[in-house]
């Protein structure tokens, strides 16, 4: 059973903002089940939803408690908004609160380490 039928959200344009973007792919079952094995394999996990601009799809990062992150695309916040109710975890409109401190500090101590988009967790030299 996929992601979006086993927590009941379709891939409509009822859960899409009013356009969809033309210069970047649509959010996938992956990147959802990516942001979910982030959040279960760390502690402290909020999620930081990002809108559409024209360039991208509407994303989220995720950001652990000593501020290592991950961003995906997830097509609309109520996705987001459904799995961080199911995990029971906070979700933020990051143009309201802004990105946290401790994203921006993992960052400085971490310059040679980024998260690999295509396997959530891995850090990868840039």
């Amino acid at each position: 059973m996929r992601f979006r039928d086993r927590f009941g959200i379709r891939k409509n344009r009822r859960n899409r903002g009013s356009t969809v973007t033309r210069l970047d792919r649509e959010a996938t079952d992956a990147d959802i089940e990516a942001l979910i094995a982030f959040a279960r394999s760390r502690r402290g996990v909020e999620f930081f939803v990002e809108p559409e601009t024209f360039a991208t799809d509407t994303t989220a990062v995720a950001v652990a408690h000593d501020g290592e992150w991950t961003r995906r695309r997830v097509g609309s916040p109520k996705v987001i908004g459904k799995v961080a109710r199911d995990l029971g975890l906070p979700v933020y409109d990051v143009q309201i609160v802004g990105y946290p401190p401790r994203m921006r500090a993992w960052n400085e101590r971490n310059p040679d380490r980024r998260i690999d988009p295509g396997t959530p967790g891995q850090a990868v030299a840039p």
